[in-house]
């Protein structure tokens, strides 16, 4: 997590680095690992946030930027600014109801949210508590049948976009959670857990208690026997497919006539199959560095995934994105939207709806501040030259050179 002085936080939070930590207090820690975490070391993770800070705008003056605009279309939708809430599984086990908390800000302000497979509400909960319907993600399972049906819930609520997560063929491992005990674990791990539960008051009164029913709201008809989410999550591990193909996106598109973005492409050969396959957008992505560590970070990724599909298609991302002058770097290197996740899951975690509704006015007030001073009056004009080196340099910034 990005480093800023210690933060003797009183009642109001200014930045996302901020939430995080209100969501550290606030949230038992095995809650806060899950979420904060990544897989192995975290040298992938820690890289998302450390080569974004590497990145530097290049300052422009005396041009005109009285009018600036950040409304662009993504994906056939229209959104205030380039913004997108990711998919965050378990986000309902961090605030009450938290995907409809999430969602409902994501409308008020203009941009989209993406419902998780494994969210706690399930999707029709959230689509009735908003006017304007979620994306949803899902994963490629063993069960054909099962995400079929999930395909057939979102078209129901009126999702526009699938985002079809494809770097799940195996998990990799995050030590955090083995040590915090989730998952199987013995009579001792089970008690240290209940002891953490048990020493966060305010959560248990407004999660545990007043957040029920706590299971994947989209799998309760695939585990009808479940009630727990350590019981949901057994069966989603056990759901990966790692017999995945790009062949698959045709049965994809047998179940789904809307948009279609796959999630989790780093790698720019990647990025041509599956342009090839013909779908709408690719997530520039490492899960967050979730999956597997020591691979490259998205920002280091994104240019070549863009060079190699030019405008065949939409190229997202997301990533360590903490600011809107992150958002703003990663459109100058050719996305046309960023994805962010624990950003908005730390707020939530710490302020419910106001928390993420005021994280993402920080960024929107980001992104306009960083168009005024590099010169450009709409997002849709960021490009390379808006980046201390141009194109050339790039490479050469992201090696700290």
């Amino acid at each position: 997590m990005r480093r800023s002085a210690d933060r003797p936080l009183g009642v109001s939070p200014a930045t996302v680095g901020d939430y995080r930590e209100l969501a550290r207090r606030r949230l038992p820690r095995q809650l806060f690992d899950y979420l904060d975490g990544g897989a192995y070391e975290e040298a992938t993770m820690r890289a998302n946030v450390a080569d974004l800070e590497r990145v530097l705008l290049r300052q422009r003056v005396m041009r005109d930027v009285s009018v600036r605009e950040q409304a662009v279309e993504v994906l056939g939708q229209q959104l205030a600014t380039p913004v997108v809430l990711a998919p965050v599984g378990l986000a309902g086990m961090m605030a009450t109801r938290a995907e409809v908390q999430a969602a409902r800000a994501a409308e008020r302000s203009g941009v989209a949210f993406i419902e998780s497979t494994v969210s706690i509400c399930p999707i029709e909960e959230v689509a009735a508590a908003t006017s304007r319907p979620p994306w949803f993600q899902l994963y490629v399972m063993r069960d054909r049948g099962y995400a079929e049906d999930l395909m057939a819930r979102a078209r129901a609520v009126g999702s526009p976009v699938l985002v079809l997560t494809i770097d799940l063929a195996v998990v990799g491992a995050r030590h955090r959670d083995v040590r915090n005990g989730l998952g199987k674990t013995s009579r001792l791990g089970q008690l240290r857990r209940g002891l953490d539960l048990a020493s966060h008051t305010g959560w248990i009164r407004d999660v545990a208690l007043g957040g029920k029913p706590l299971t994947f709201g989209n799998l309760e008809k695939a585990v009808p026997g479940a009630r727990s989410p350590s019981a949901f999550r057994e069966w989603v591990d056990s759901q990966f497919d790692p017999s995945v193909t790009w062949e698959d996106i045709a049965w994809v598109r047998e179940h789904w006539d809307g948009r279609l973005a796959v999630k989790g492409v780093l790698d720019a050969e990647d990025a041509r199959r599956a342009a090839e396959v013909g779908v709408d957008g690719i997530v520039v992505s490492n899960h967050g560095g979730r999956q597997l560590d020591s691979v490259p970070s998205t920002v280091r990724a994104l240019p070549e995934v863009v060079d190699a599909v030019g405008d065949r298609v939409e190229v997202l991302v997301d990533g360590g994105v903490r600011t809107g002058l992150d958002v703003v770097k990663m459109l100058a290197l050719g996305a046309r939207a960023v994805l962010i996740g624990r950003a908005w899951g730390w707020s939530v975690a710490a302020r419910g709806e106001s928390g993420v509704r005021h994280v993402l006015g920080v960024m929107k007030a980001d992104i306009d501040v960083a168009l005024g001073l590099t010169g450009c009056r709409s997002v849709t004009e960021l490009d390379r030259s808006a980046l201390v080196g141009g194109a050339e340099g790039i490479e050469r910034m992201l090696a700290g050179e």
